[in-house]
């Protein structure tokens, strides 16, 4: 065999050896994916009734306060909740919000609205507080996150998430890093400016959007029930 012979027979083995390593690559990246396609089928509805059963909890601290939704519990009061789903007509394509109406002896006591966008690193999911007529936020709560750990990952805080309490949502929200002094002001993140905007333009929309279908809704009950919490 002479000098070419081997070149060629190296050459040969070289690329054999390449192509084996390629396919072995696809093949462990398809059963990858499939095992992961998989793991998400099987879980998916599981982590949605999870969310589901959490949103349904938080809705009275998210409507009334902390205090006032530990005391209704003390005394084993509840509010009526009645989820449903609202559209809202958009130019390209149309938005659907779950919202929760809380309810207590007939009265609208405020609103628990799902909304979802994409934060920094990943969707960001939000249930947001707001009063009967949709003038005031009265509560945030993260449902999902994925953001930066250390950083942008501090919308969950309660720090963070109080700035949100008692704001006016009858006017755009506004993110500033100086340090919030004035009625719509909302402190940014340390290092998370982008989050912090991000989690904000996705409360001013979802209440921009809602207002109209939500601000028709009567406050009491067609009995005419009065307010008694």
């Amino acid at each position: 065999m002479n000098i070419d012979d081997e070149k060629n027979k190296s050459a040969g083995g070289w690329r054999s050896s390449n192509l084996v390593q390629a396919w072995l690559v696809l093949v462990l990246a398809v059963g990858f994916g499939v095992s992961l396609a998989g793991v998400q089928l099987v879980l998916g509805p599981v982590i949605e009734r999870n969310k589901n059963n959490e949103t349904l909890e938080k809705v009275p601290e998210l409507v009334l306060g902390k205090a006032l939704a530990a005391k209704m519990a003390g005394e084993d009061q509840t509010l009526e909740i009645v989820p449903r789903q609202v559209t809202v007509k958009k130019p390209q394509r149309d938005k659907f919000y779950s919202v929760y109406a809380a309810r207590y002896q007939g009265v609208l006591k405020g609103w628990v609205v799902k909304t979802k966008g994409q934060g920094y690193a990943d969707a960001v999911e939000l249930l947001l507080g707001l009063s009967p007529d949709l003038t005031t936020i009265t509560g945030l709560f993260v449902l999902d996150q994925k953001e930066t750990p250390g950083l942008g990952n501090k919308i969950i805080t309660d720090k963070w998430r109080g700035q949100f309490i008692g704001a006016p949502a009858d006017r755009a929200l506004v993110v500033v890093k100086t340090g919030a002094d004035q009625p719509g002001e909302i402190d940014a993140v340390t290092g998370a400016t982008i989050s912090s905007k991000r989690v904000t333009a996705m409360i001013n929309t979802a209440i921009g959007d809602l207002r109209k279908p939500l601000t028709a809704e009567p406050v009491a009950s067609e009995k005419g029930g009065r307010e008694n919490g």
